[in-house]
């Protein structure tokens, strides 16, 4: 498990953080302009085939991050696992947050109790350490390119999503965990790691937690920290 605990990146005060297992890396949703610059610059000295490629490549991560910064996402991760076959198995792991025009706490109370209740079998309540929260599942069908359409046929037919939302405590908001992949035969270790990051999740800043148990034996985590032990080992 990465001990990293991240946080909104934004301009507001983080109100919440939680941990990210080994294996993923993170998407710069925030880059510098000076970075931008940089790439910039260095496209300038290719040639040929190989500057209109990275010029794609750039222009498609200005869109993604762009989408991504429209839709609140606070965390885009990209993961990649050895399979069992051999191979790499992928998801994508997101942090949103999903205003509310009333209190969220009730939101996530009456989808929970829904869930219970099996009025719909695709939602489940959970109880976790930051509070009620509910897990969402589906398997929907994989988006297809137009525009290079021999891609089709060695692209996946259907995906995977997970989603677990929470409520935010000091503000009108859901926090909503996402993992999606293509591996409909690993969805269960999946849902097992997106489970496992939302019970990291906490509402108290870690480095304050951290200031309180100095006294503490280093073999005797607390708080997020106890919680990413016991998840991810």
């Amino acid at each position: 498990m990465n001990e990293l605990i991240t946080a909104p990146r934004d301009d507001r005060k983080p109100s919440f953080w939680y941990g990210l297992p080994v294996g993923y890396v993170s998407l710069d949703l925030n880059p510098l302009p000076e970075q931008l610059m940089e790439v910039v610059s260095q496209l300038r000295g290719l040639h040929g085939q190989e500057r209109d490629e990275a010029d794609r490549a750039l222009r498609l991560y200005a869109g993604i991050v762009g989408l991504l910064n429209a839709n609140r996402v606070q965390e885009c991760a990209l993961g990649v696992h050895p399979g069992e076959s051999g191979g790499f198995t992928t998801s994508v792991f997101t942090v949103s947050t999903l205003p509310t025009s009333g209190s969220p706490k009730l939101v996530v109370a009456g989808l929970a109790g829904s869930a219970a209740d099996g009025a719909d079998e695709g939602l489940r309540p959970l109880e976790l350490p930051c509070g009620l929260g509910y897990l969402a599942e589906q398997r929907s069908p994989a988006p297809r390119s137009t525009r290079r359409p021999e891609v089709n046929d060695s692209a996946p037919s259907h995906l995977w999503q997970g989603t677990v939302a929470v409520a935010a405590q000091s503000t009108p908001e859901l926090i909503v965990l996402q993992m999606v992949t293509p591996d409909l035969d690993s969805a269960d270790d999946y849902r097992n790691i997106l489970l496992g990051i939302a019970r990291t999740l906490t509402f108290t800043d870690p480095t304050r937690a951290g200031a309180a148990d100095e006294g503490r034996k280093p073999e005797e985590p607390t708080g997020a920290a106890a919680a990413m032990r016991n998840d991810f080992g």
